[in-house]
């Protein structure tokens, strides 16, 4: 897991391997979980950038192997936060067009959609999702998640799917699950990152406490117990999501079967 940094850092992997990923976090604390330690062990450094405390974004994202944006506590549609301005434009004008695989999760996601065109906003009946919850394919999403899954959670809002994307996970409270845009750009609701350091601070830190008593939240008992039942699955499915689509060619040839 990695720290905190206040500023840009490239953190090396023990293979020297020149390989890079761009990571986009939203605060200064956040740490990458098993999406870090996962990209260590193939070989890849670690661009990690937060612009909530004035990094800036790269331009030209040919030195990337990929772009992996993380959640936050923020929302998409939060005009008058400039990180977030920037980032949308970002990934308008660099990240989504540039040809580098590209990956949201949860509020990256959300950015994601919105830039695409799609609305992201609360559920209609005010519900959230904490906790672990299943997630099934669609149709269309056969390739990118084989059979119904259980992984973890942590939003209010979510995404509609954009025009022109394909719709590749849902679940009976939120639709929007997951989605790619092309061949290389996937946008998922859920975190396959976390670990059980992750749900403890979470779920004891003072805002986290409050979110517990919504409705669609499992209590902190029952998220560490479906934890040690469920990661297993979760990480066998981040492992082979990086393998089989965003670090190598993308999605499209399984698709087009």
């Amino acid at each position: 897991m990695d720290g905190s940094v206040s500023t840009h850092s490239r953190t090396v992997s023990r293979h020297g391997d020149d390989r890079q990923v761009l990571i986009v976090v939203h605060q200064a604390h956040s740490t990458l979980g098993k999406i870090g330690e996962f990209l260590g062990h193939r070989g890849f450094t670690l661009d990690r950038r937060c612009p909530s405390v004035g990094d800036t974004l790269p331009v030209d994202l040919s030195p990337y192997a990929a772009v992996i944006v993380f959640g936050g506590p923020q929302s998409a549609n939060d005009d008058n936060d400039p990180a977030i301005r920037s980032e949308l434009a970002w990934l308008e004008k660099s990240a989504i067009i540039s040809g580098v695989p590209v990956l949201g999760i949860c509020l990256g996601a959300q950015q994601l959609a919105r830039v695409l065109g799609a609305n992201v906003g609360p559920h209609p009946e005010g519900r959230v999702e904490i906790g672990y919850w299943l997630v099934s394919p669609t149709v269309e999403g056969g390739h990118f998640l084989e059979r119904p899954t259980v992984f973890y959670q942590w939003h209010s809002e979510t995404f509609e799917i954009p025009v022109g994307a394909r719709h590749l996970a849902h679940n009976d409270a939120f639709a929007g699950q997951a989605f790619i845009y092309g061949d290389r750009v996937y946008g998922i609701e859920f975190h396959p990152e976390i670990t059980r350091e992750m749900v403890e601070r979470w779920c004891s830190s003072e805002k986290g406490r409050l979110k517990l008593s919504l409705e669609g939240a499992q209590s902190h008992a029952q998220q560490l117990a479906a934890y040690d039942q469920h990661y297993a699955a979760s990480d066998q499915w981040l492992s082979t999501f990086l393998d089989r689509h965003l670090l190598l060619d993308g999605f499209s040839s399984e698709l087009a079967d």
